[in-house]
């Protein structure tokens, strides 16, 4: 081979060479292209971080809400809550101790009748025979309760005499102070002669009773007839009524 002939195989092979050299460097900055595109990724991923600053504007949304509420809590309309809050309590209290005294001044002014704040009569009657009318005024500055029946002692009688069931009232009489209330004591039998240890009493005590049926002091003791009352083992009462003819119908 000449070397003439030489020489353009080896341009035609070097020439060759820089082709594939270039092709070669094509593929490279194409997959670095592709290497870009694929950098883009990321770039989307920041466009996502983008998109979520609608929390950062959530974010200050709160905080505006909660400014709102800080302005809400210290609106007037929010001291108006908590001023009339500590009013109600204020209120409640009012009512409560209102209550209170009420209801003590209720119990301190209704006390049971006693020898101490009322004056007590005892007055024959013609009709029905043998019979005595008691007649109890409150005279102190309270109302008072006339409680069952009087226990009524004549002279130093050891026993009360027993009442008379029928002529018990459908309420506890109560006396406003002036007022009064009464009671019929059949003293003796009847002109039949039925009664036994009769006896004249020169002397009348007149005992009271609570609410729970205990008996209270002081007595009241009402002025007799100066010839004294006849008095048998048939001795009975009323329990306290409220008018005179109650008492004397039994």
């Amino acid at each position: 081979m000449s070397a003439f002939t030489a020489r353009p195989r080896t341009r035609l092979f070097a020439a060759a060479t820089v082709a594939l050299a270039a092709l070669s460097l094509t593929a490279c900055n194409d997959k670095l292209g592709v290497q870009d595109e694929g950098a883009a990724t990321p770039q989307s991923s920041s466009s996502s971080v983008t998109t979520q600053a609608p929390s950062g504007t959530k974010t200050g949304g709160t905080g505006t809400a909660q400014t709102g509420g800080s302005k809400s809590g210290g609106s007037t309309t929010g001291g108006s809550k908590t001023s009339g809050g500590s009013g109600s309590g204020s209120g409640s209290g009012t009512g409560s101790s209102g209550t209170s005294s009420s209801g003590s001044g209720t119990s301190a002014s209704r006390v049971p009748c006693s020898g101490a704040n009322t004056k007590t009569t005892a007055q024959t009657v013609t009709r029905p025979i043998n019979h005595m009318l008691l007649t109890v005024t409150n005279t102190g500055s309270k109302t008072c309760d006339l409680y069952y029946y009087p226990a009524v002692n004549f002279d130093d009688a050891q026993s009360v005499p027993p009442v008379m069931e029928d002529s018990q009232p459908q309420a506890v009489t109560t006396l406003a102070p002036g007022e009064s209330g009464y009671a019929g004591v059949a003293l003796a039998a009847g002109d039949d002669g039925t009664g036994t240890n009769g006896r004249t009493a020169k002397s009348l005590s007149v005992y009271f009773f609570d609410r729970n049926n205990n008996s209270i002091s002081p007595a009241a003791t009402p002025s007799l007839p100066a010839k004294g009352v006849y008095v048998d083992d048939s001795l009975r009462v009323t329990y306290w009524v409220s008018d005179v003819q109650d008492a004397l119908t039994y």
